[in-house]
């Protein structure tokens, strides 16, 4: 693992995904394990990474990720 990322494989990625948290729909770009932390102690944590139909990518937690088919 690096110091601050690693991508973590699933099984929707590039698919058509909602974020339940928001509600909002895209494509699932990537799911990296980050260190969100600030400090010197690590925080790590799943990301997803979606893209909207505008273009622009937002981040919610990959455990908000569900198939939006």
């Amino acid at each position: 693992m690096t110091d601050r990322y690693e991508y973590v494989p699933h099984r929707l990625l590039l698919g058509r995904v909602r974020d339940v948290a928001s509600g909002t729909e895209g494509t699932l770009m990537a799911v990296i394990n980050e260190n969100v932390s600030d400090s010197v102690h690590p925080h790590w944590m799943e990301l997803a990474y979606i893209r909207a139909a505008s273009g622009r990518e937002f981040t919610t937690a990959a455990g908000n990720v569900e198939s939006a088919e």
